[in-house]
């Protein structure tokens, strides 16, 4: 069994709250408009996209599967998601959430390889698109009742 290393438990530690906190402007917006995923979910798909990463990261590098791993998790995310998405015969809900919810796994996957910038950018125009197209929406007229927020 290998010895603890308290160098890697604290560099996966930052990599995971790095992963959280990024995640955490999605999930606010989702709370605040009563969404299947909010404040507990998004955090938490980001965190386990980033640890899944991490460990593909560092158990699968010698063989060079990091590849594999990450598809593993955009498969995974994809059916997350998936689930997010209700229809009904005249509506389809729960898009946005679930765009959101893959989103926020590439968050964790971008974290993960410590690829800060690309996992900023990703919260921060998810959380914009989500925040500011709605009003633009209203504003052109495109929106209807049955649209998701």
């Amino acid at each position: 069994m290998p010895e603890l290393q308290w160098a890697d438990i604290l560099s996966n530690l930052i990599h995971l709250a790095i992963a959280y906190v990024l995640a955490l402007p999605v999930a606010f917006n989702r709370e605040k408009h009563a969404r299947s995923a909010g404040l507990r979910t998004f955090p938490l798909v980001a965190m386990a996209s980033c640890g899944y990463m991490l460990v593909g990261i560092q158990v699968l590098s010698e063989t060079g599967a990091e590849a594999r791993a990450m598809m593993a998790v955009i498969t995974g995310m994809g059916f997350i998601g998936g689930g997010a998405i209700l229809k009904s015969k005249e509506t389809v809900i729960g898009t946005a959430t679930a765009a959101s919810l893959w989103n926020t796994g590439a968050i964790g996957l971008a974290v993960a390889w410590s690829r800060f910038e690309i996992a900023l950018l990703l919260s921060g125009l998810n959380f914009l698109t989500l925040y500011a197209v709605t009003p633009v929406k209203d504003a052109l007229g495109f929106r209807t009742d049955q649209d998701e927020e």
